[in-house]
Parts: structure tokens; sequence; C-alpha cells
């Protein structure tokens, strides 16, 4: 609903006429007209009669909607309402524009049958809106008989060809003369050396606005702080969009997010850039000229900072480091991170939180570390929520209502404590295959040692399982069908155990199969997992072998509607208890898996796994050598 609070038109054209006259240089008016608006402080016009307004009524068949009305009995029409129309029409000049720009014609031609109503009201403005724009830098200004709300008033639609976008609507006429004030003041704001300093009330309670805004953000408060933010930033006011921006990327709003002011001040730079560089880097395909677009003004050092960091990110090298205490939280969170542990890792950086200082004092949060291969997926919004309502840089929560209100409780983790969650279709709703490798009492880095020989025994850089097939694909020069070498990510899986994972296997082959289990668990225990669909037609599969000190304990394989099993195996585990019933193929494996997790106590961390990045290696083959008299087939990619 409208706003019904009555409104001070002459206060607010009276300001606007002030604030216009002060802010031209000597020689700027278009004419006599504005030189004599400059000398009289007033864009307006004398105030219409009731019997002018009525007369304009009765030629247009409609009466006029509320907020138009009483503008016009204030002022019988407007010099430069914004910066692209030079004069709106009063009582006069108001008329139906008819489509007289023919752009009616224009709009339709882009209709057809999946046009929805959005789309058809654009076309057929043109024809029925009211046109109040008399001079223009080809800009249309039309209220919209025909979109009305409860108070009678109508929409205002601006369009101008030079902007190659739709019609930009405004609620009613107040709300677009509010627009085109605040419109003019983002063009004043931005005027060239020489010119005269664009300061007054306006200016001054906005930038007190933005001050206010900057402390509530630091003690929490970012939802209303926000909000200032925008108000200030919609009338180009300095540090506005920097500040608003450093909420905007940590709430995950990372387009049009460029820190503008501040990424190219060398204090604020080390946090700002490499966020900046990250999102041109996830987006631009090797062109690097937005990124300089976004750097002007910035000098040749930072210039060249700009892309070594983004060297480094597009190199997965890249590496957040802060100062004092959460700088060392920084470091034990990339420790637990990179193991996949990302809940903890999380709790670390929030903990540490209330300690962080900010480089100066148009910083409102740590914001580099969004763009470190490992740490950046920690990031999600709600945790930007989080991070953004907790008290930090030397404030404290404001008291509300006499109370103190701390920040919120923490985020739910993102890790279930089973390893049921891999039973789940992926985002098409597809079933997946998968194989990990369990290992107790074993840390992560030694892990591959049990599952791979020489050099295949070294773990590459994290990086997520899609950049780490295609690296190991791209280096990859021959091929066999019967070498299945895993690669798979490690980290740990819960008290006591680590993991090693492959999300992509190759097909299950049971007669060749042989289970890595006995290998990996020379001194302690090891569980082997495999499941996923054998063939095209979505016949399941699941494989389960358990081995302690060098040996296989148990072991059962499910295919073809068949159990094959050996040693003695839990009843907990025992498989004619999940498979062969009625329950279809996702459903006993999340009973299995369930149990599996009740036999062992490990799990895995679901976010690393699928969002995150992970340290990798390639194991040594999952089936057999051929024997004689078996066929295969190898090639050889010759570069």
């Amino acid at each position: 609903m409208t706003d019904t609070t009555a409104f001070d038109w002459r206060s607010f054209l009276l300001r606007w006429s002030g604030e216009w006259a002060d802010s031209l240089p000597d020689g700027e008016t278009r004419g006599e007209d504005d030189e004599a608006a400059r000398r009289a402080r007033w864009l307006g016009f004398p105030p219409a009669s009731e019997e002018r307004i009525a007369a304009m009524e009765e030629r247009l068949g409609r009466r006029m909607p509320p907020s138009y009305r009483e503008f016009l009995e204030v002022s019988d029409g407007w010099r430069h309402a914004g910066g692209f129309v030079w004069l709106l029409a009063g009582t006069g000049d108001a008329h139906w524009h008819d489509n007289a720009s023919e752009l009616a014609d224009m709009f339709e031609e882009y209709l057809d049958e999946d046009s929805g109503p959005e789309e058809r009201r654009e076309a057929e403005l043109w024809r029925r809106g009211l046109q109040l724009d008399v001079e223009s830098d080809a800009t249309y200004v039309l209220l919209d008989p025909e979109d009305v709300d409860e108070d009678g008033e109508w929409a205002v639609y601006t369009w101008a060809g030079w902007r190659a976008e739709p019609p930009e609507r405004h609620a009613n006429f107040r709300e677009f003369m509010r627009d085109m004030h605040r419109q003019f003041h983002s063009l004043r704001a931005h005027r060239s050396d020489g010119e005269p300093e664009f300061v007054n009330d306006t200016t001054r309670q906005l930038d007190a606005l933005v001050e206010e805004a900057r402390l509530e953000a630091l003690r929490g408060g970012w939802e209303r702080a926000g909000k200032a933010l925008d108000e200030a930033k919609e009338y180009g006011r300095p540090r506005a969009a920097g500040l608003g921006d450093q909420i905007r990327r940590l709430l995950g709003q990372s387009y049009t997010v460029y820190f503008d002011g501040l990424v190219t001040d060398p204090q604020y730079a080390p946090e700002l850039l490499p966020p900046l560089v990250a999102e041109h880097a996830a987006h631009s395909y090797r062109d690097d000229s937005t990124l300089t677009f976004h750097l002007r003004g910035a000098d040749d050092d930072l210039v060249a900072l700009a892309y070594a960091t983004l060297d480094q990110v597009r190199n997965g090298t890249y590496r957040y480091t802060a100062a004092g205490p959460f700088g060392q939280a920084v470091e034990r969170a990339r420790e637990l991170a990179r193991w996949g542990d990302t809940d903890r890792a999380w709790r670390t950086l929030m903990n540490a939180l209330p300690r962080w200082e900010p480089l100066g004092p148009d910083h409102l949060a740590p914001l580099g570390w969004v763009a470190d291969p490992v740490l950046g997926p920690l990031l999600t919004p709600e945790r930007g929520r989080e991070l953004l309502s907790t008290p930090r840089g030397g404030q404290v929560s404001a008291a509300r209502g006499g109370q103190a209100s701390g920040p919120p409780g923490p985020t739910a983790g993102l890790d279930p404590d089973d390893l049921a969650w891999l039973a789940e279709p992926d985002e098409g709703g597809n079933r997946t295959s998968y194989r990990f490798v369990l290992v107790e009492g074993v840390e992560p880095e030694d892990v591959p040692g049990r599952l791979a020989d020489g050099d295949g025994a070294v773990l590459n850089d994290p990086m997520t399982l899609w950049e780490a097939r295609r690296t190991s694909r791209h280096d990859q020069w021959e091929f066999s069908s019967y070498d299945d070498r895993a690669l798979m990510a490690v980290g740990r899986a819960g008290t006591g155990w680590s993991f090693a994972f492959d999300g992509d296997p190759a097909p299950f082959d049971r007669q060749r199969f042989v289970s890595p289990a006995a290998a990996a668990s020379a001194g302690t225990r090891a569980v082997v997992v495999w499941s996923g669909l054998r063939t095209w037609r979505g016949e399941p599969f699941f494989h389960l072998s358990v081995a302690q000190d060098g040996v296989e304990q148990y072991a059962f394989t499910y295919a073809d509607g068949e159990i094959r099993k050996s040693g003695e195996i839990p009843r907990a585990l025992d498989p004619p208890r999940f498979f062969g019933g009625p329950e279809d193929g996702a459903e006993a494996e999340r009973r299995l898996l369930e149990a599996v997790t009740g036999e062992f106590g490990a799990c895995l961390p679901r976010h690393a796994i699928v969002h995150g990045r992970l340290h990798t290696f390639a194991t040594r083959s999952w089936t057999r050598p051929p024997r004689d008299g078996e066929t295969y087939m190898v090639i050889r990619v010759h570069r």
C-alpha cells in the first residue's frame, strides 16, 4: 500500500532547487530560463490553480493521480527532473502519447506466445500512457492509467533508448520525483575536478548515515546497515557502494560487487582485491579487460598486484593471511578444511572473529579468505549472515529494547554424522556411483602410502574432484581397459578414521575386482565400499570388504540380484538384511550405509567432497592384471 503520510512538496522542491543552483559551475546553464531559475533558486513554475487542473483533466478525460495533482498545486511543471529530462509537463503540456514514438510497434515485434503479462504491458504502455516529458535526452516519462494502486496512484514508467533496458517502473509520481532527485545527486556527486564542491544538508545527512551504518555493521546489525548504505548509494555518496559491497559479497551476491572506491586503495587492497579477482577469474574466460576497468584509477603497483593475485587464483595457489589472533585462526581453519573438516574450520574462524581488526575505517569484515581455494568453499549465504551478525573490530552488539543482544546462534553444520547421504540422488535426480576406503588410526597424509606405489603416493594440491580429474586426464598418455587406478580425494572421516574417496569410479568388474582393503589395513583396520549401477539398465551393485592387519576379515558383493560373501560377517552388516526385499536399491543402500556407520563410527564430509577442495592421489589398480588368454585394449596418445 502507498504511504499516505502527507508529503511536503514545497519543501522538497525548494531543497532540490537550491541544491541544483549551488552545484552549477559558472556558465553551465542551458539558457536564459535556466539562468533565471538559478538566480531565483527555483526549478519550478507558479502553482496550477484548481481550474487549470480541472481543465486539463477534462481535456484528457481522466482525473489525475493524487501525487501528480499535489505536485501541480505547488509547481505547474518542472525543469531538470534528474539528468536526462530537461522539462517536465505541467497542466498545459501533458498529453496522451498514443504511440507517437512508434515504440509500441517495436515492443510488439518481440512478443510471442510465451510472452508474459509484464512484457505485454510494456508494449501496450506506448498506446495508453500519459506523456510527461517535454524536453529530454531521448528519454520518455509516461504515467500509466492502467497500472493503478488502491490509493488511485498511477505508476510512472521511464525509458531511454540509449540504455537498452526495459522501461523502469516507479510506484507513483511522488516516487518518480524522489528517484530523479537521487539521480541528480548521483550525477553531481561524481563531478570532475575544478567544479563546485557538492555539499549541502542532504549530503551531510547522508554522509552521517553512512558513518552510522558502518558502525552498525561492525556491531552485527548488517540488515539495517545495508538498507542505509543502499539509500546513500542511490544518492551517489562516496563510501556507500564500497561498504555495501562488502556486505553483499558475504551474502553470496558476488555479481556487480566491485568495492567501488575502496579496492584501488592500497590500504584495503589486500582484503578486497582477492574476492574481486576471484569473481573475475570465474567468469572472464581469460578476457581480462573488465578487470582493468574495475581498477581504473589504481597505480601501477596495485594493478601489478591484481594480476599477480589473478594468476594465483587461477592456479589455485592463492593463500589468504591475516594479522593477529584471527590470522592464527585462519591457519588452523585451513588445516582443518584441507582434510575435509569444514564445519570445525568454520567454527574456528567464527570463534576468532570478535578479535578481528579491520585494515582501516572502511573495512567491515574479513573478505580475502573467500578467494582462498581451501577456505572459500566454507562460505554459504547462511554462514555469511552469521559472520555479518557477529560483533567485531572492537565493537559490541547494540542494546535493543533495554537488553544487550548478542550474536546469533551458530549456523548448523553442513556435514551429516553418517554415510547415508551418499545414497541421495544427484541434482538431476539420478543415483550416483562412488567408492571409498576408510583406514582407522591413520592420518590422511599417510593414506596414499597404503593405496599407491612410488610417485602415486604423492598428494596433489587441494582441488575439486572435477579439477583433479581434468588435470589427471590432461597428463595421462596411456589408457588401458584392464587398469583401474582410482583418482581419490583424502581427508578425515570423523573421529579416528581417514578416508580416500572416488566420486566417479570406473565400471565395476566383479570377475577382476581386487579389494584394496587388505593392503590398506597393515597394522590397523580398513573398510572398502563400492556402490553404483553396473549397466545402463540401472542394475545396482554394492560391495563391502573389511580387513585387519593385512588380512581380509569378511566381504560381500551384491550384483545381478545375487549375493556373494566370504568370512564371518557381523549380523548388523549381513547382506540378506538389506537386499532381496521389496524396497528399491536406493533404500537398501541407505540402510546399509547407516549400518556401516553404526559398525565403525566413521562418516564422510559431504560439503568438502561435493563443494570443497581436497588433496588427491592416484591409487594402484582396483582390478587384477589380465591372465593368459584374456584380451584387453591399450590406447596411447601421442602429442
